[in-house]
């Protein structure tokens, strides 16, 4: 878990293959504003679950707990890609002050075959990143390399450091629960009113969740929504672009501050 900062709770919640370490970029242009806190999710970086198979409400459980656990009521959070959802799920519960995702998961289009792409290209990224994690220290000192590995996620995958690189590859690794998480049927459901304000967040050139089709069902399932396009980056932003994922925050939750509280955000 990563902590810095000092103000209001804001907590960031991570996506699978991923881990606390992803938003370490982001975290010192909000430390002057928040006490942020990033946790290790649930089944990433060595969490094994208790019991198999683990669904999508598990890793919301779990991360209920550990707002338990760190005494938070309803921070802020902010999340990306399965972390995302699990910022929404946690508000529909009634634990955030306000919400920021990042091409969130969850809305799906229900189209069976882009199903099958989604799950075959999350087997497909853990297949490849073991069988070429003994080279990888190696390729990564490329920049060309860099970007076209990360071409998935990241627009511009060379702006990453060769050790945030290599840390990606074993964030990937570090993911017990892939394979629970591909056979999950669960989905967004609607949030209408939203329980707090909410951010949509979506990432102009997502190739995991295009925004034509995974933003505007999102838009649909939480009509209340706040709904802003992130220019030039992939589906992970914070590779690309942290100074814009952390100034994305600021603005979510500022302008929440700023709206008359009405109802549903009473």
């Amino acid at each position: 878990m990563l902590r810095q900062g000092a103000g209001e709770p804001l907590v960031l919640l991570h996506g699978i293959f991923q881990a606390d370490r992803v938003w370490r970029r982001v975290i010192p242009p909000l430390a002057a504003r928040y006490d942020v806190i990033a946790p290790m999710g649930f089944g990433h970086g060595g969490r094994v679950p208790d019991k198999r198979p683990t669904t999508f409400g598990d890793w919301v459980d779990d991360s209920e707990q550990i707002l338990d656990e760190l005494g938070l009521d309803k921070p802020h959070l902010a999340g990306n890609s399965s972390g995302g959802w699990v910022a929404l799920e946690l508000a529909r519960r009634g634990r955030a002050k306000t919400v920021c995702a990042f091409s969130p998961a969850g809305a799906w289009d229900r189209d069976w075959d882009d199903m099958v792409r989604i799950r075959d290209a999350l087997r497909t990224a853990m297949r490849d990143t073991r069988r070429s994690r003994r080279l990888l220290s190696l390729l990564g000192y490329s920049g060309r390399f860099r970007r076209w590995a990360m071409d998935d996620v990241a627009v511009h995958g060379d702006r990453l450091s060769r050790a945030d690189f290599v840390d990606s590859a074993d964030n990937t690794l570090g993911c017990s629960v892939l394979e629970d998480a591909i056979e999950d049927t669960a989905e967004l459901e609607l949030l209408d009113p939203p329980p707090c304000p909410i951010t949509l967040a979506w990432s102009q050139q997502d190739r995991i969740f295009p925004i034509g089709v995974y933003g505007a069902r999102a838009k649909e399932m939480i009509p209340g929504a706040r709904f802003i396009v992130l220019d030039d980056v992939g589906h992970v932003p914070m590779f690309d672009d942290p100074q814009l994922v952390a100034d994305t925050i600021i603005a979510a939750t500022e302008a929440a501050a700023s709206e008359e509280q009405t109802p549903p955000f009473a």
